[in-house]
Formats: C-alpha cells, sequence, structure tokens
C-alpha cells in the first residue's frame, strides 16, 4: 500500500546526497520528512501502519530490519522520545538515506548496511549482539514468487518478493537479538498468516494480531504481528482495521493512525 506524501522543500545538501535521484515527502501529517528514491521500492501506508501497532517504551534498544529509508522506525521514534535506534538496511544506499533521514529529523539513530539473514558474528560486528535488543519491528519482502510477477527494477523486486526462508530466517534473526521478553512486530500479506504463525512456533508466544482490510467487503490484505520472545501467552486477535469505507473514501480512523494522531490496540496489551 503506497502512501500519498506531501513534498517539502528540499533538505540541506548534507543530507539530500545520494546515488540515485529522490523525492522528499512527509509521514505522519507532514511531522516526519524523508527522501526515498524516485524508483524502486518506496515507503507506503504498510510502515506507518507497522510502526503505530509498535510497543516501545522511552530508552528501549528498538531495531528495524529491512529498514529502507527508515520509515517504520523514525515514526515510532517520532511518537516515543529517547528510544536507541537502530535501521539495519541491505542496500548501503538506502542505508544512508535512513541516515540522512534521522538527523533531518532531529531523531538519533543508527543506520546498519547489513543482511538480515547474515549470521551472528555479523550481527555482533555491527553492534548487535544476541539478548541486547528489547523491540525488532519489520516489513520483510512479502509476496509469493508462484503468484507475482516480480519488477524488473531490482531493488523493488528485493524489497516485495519474498524466497522460500525469507520469514523464517528474518524472525531467526529477531529472536536471536531480542532479549527474553522482548517484543517482535511485523506486517506479513494476510493470506500468508499460517507461515507467520509457524515461523513464530519456535521461541515465541503471546502473539496478538489485527487483521487490515481494504475496505469492509472485502477479505483482510495484511495482518499485524506482535510476539514476545519466551512467552506462554495465548494468541489474541483484535478487532479489524478498515482502511477504506465501501464508498472509497478512506475511514476515520485510517485517517488518524496514517496521520500518526493514533495508535493501534496491539500498542496497548
Amino acid at each position: 500500500m503506497r502512501a500519498s506524501p506531501m513534498n517539502f522543500a528540499p533538505m540541506s545538501d548534507q543530507t539530500a546526497r545520494a546515488p540515485y535521484p529522490t523525492t522528499e515527502d512527509g509521514f505522519l501529517g507532514g511531522r516526519l520528512r524523508l527522501r526515498q528514491p524516485v524508483s524502486g521500492h518506496r515507503a507506503g501506508h504498510d510502515a506507518v501502519l507497522l510502526a503505530a501497532a509498535t510497543v516501545a517504551r522511552p530508552g528501549d534498544r528498538v531495531v528495524e530490519f529491512g529498514a529502507g529509508v527508515g520509515t517504520a522506525g523514525l515514526a515510532v521514534a517520532a511518537r516515543i522520545a529517547d528510544l536507541d535506534l537502530a535501521l539495519v538496511e541491505l542496500d548501503p544506499g538506502l542505508a544512508d538515506l535512513a541516515r540522512g533521514n534521522a538527523a533531518a529529523n532531529g531523531i538519533r539513530a543508527t543506520a546498519i548496511a547489513l543482511d538480515v539473514a547474515a549470521g551472528a558474528e555479523a550481527f555482533a560486528a555491527a553492534g548487535l549482539a544476541p539478548d541486547s535488543v528489547d523491540v525488532v519491528l519489520m516489513n520483510p519482502p512479502f509476496n509469493d514468487p508462484s503468484r507475482h510477477r516480480g519488477s524488473p527494477d531490482e531493488a523493488r523486486q528485493i524489497a516485495h518478493v519474498a524466497t522460500q526462508s525469507t520469514l523464517q530466517s528474518w524472525v531467526h534473526a529477531a529472536r536471536r537479538v531480542l532479549k527474553s521478553g522482548g517484543e517482535l512486530n511485523l506486517i506479513w500479506r494476510a493470506d500468508g498468516l499460517a507461515e507467520v504463525l509457524a515461523a513464530l512456533g519456535r521461541g515465541f508466544g503471546g502473539v496478538a494480531l489485527i487483521p487490515v482490510h481494504g475496505n469492509p467487503n472485502e477479505p483482510a490484505i495484511r495482518v499485524l504481528v506482535r510476539a514476545v520472545k519466551g512467552s506462554r501467552a495465548p494468541l489474541r486477535i483484535h478487532a479489524a482495521l478498515i482502511l477504506n469505507e465501501a464508498s472509497g473514501a478512506p475511514t476515520a480512523v485510517a485517517r488518524a493512525v496514517l496521520a500518526g494522531e493514533q495508535t493501534l490496540p496491539l500498542v496497548l496489551t
């Protein structure tokens, strides 16, 4: 789901440099300004919904996997002060943009160019040792390659299309870096919920989820999920989030969430 970002005047030269053309767009009602590539993967509603459903507290060590230009992690930091935020991104160019976006928004964050599927030694070398993180949030590539026609844009293809091991490897990396009782937050396509629950079956419990519907008359298109490392609490399913009325107009709740004025129930449990 792509956002409808607002355009702003250019950032400073220090934050504007990038290896490819970029735009500067506004999220959370314009309170968060982000520079992102003109083509390829661009941040949208999924990242903002993920941020709105992410639980964190001041002082927490928070890590976003597959951060892109930092949208979800920076949106969480815009809501919750004094986070120790790390933005992990495979593409060094996007990691540079994430670093610049954090600085431009006055948010303290570390951007790390790292493959989420890398081993424990690579994570530790990047400052992400086992059992050291309070919260992980992630929006992994989730389109099924057998049903999704890949984009000719390589960066967009990597960002959108999952391999058979994508979800398992990302959840494994989260389980490794999270402290006992740490929380994993993710967004995935709704028809792949069984894959999510299977991936969380080892080491996670206390699963809570919100189905996300494009409109009230259609099946869910996304699912927001929170899980707790080491928990044995039962599954909890919250009321669905409806993005648009049957008429096509955004719902009041969706408008408030995307503007950063309202969080989602997973934050409150």
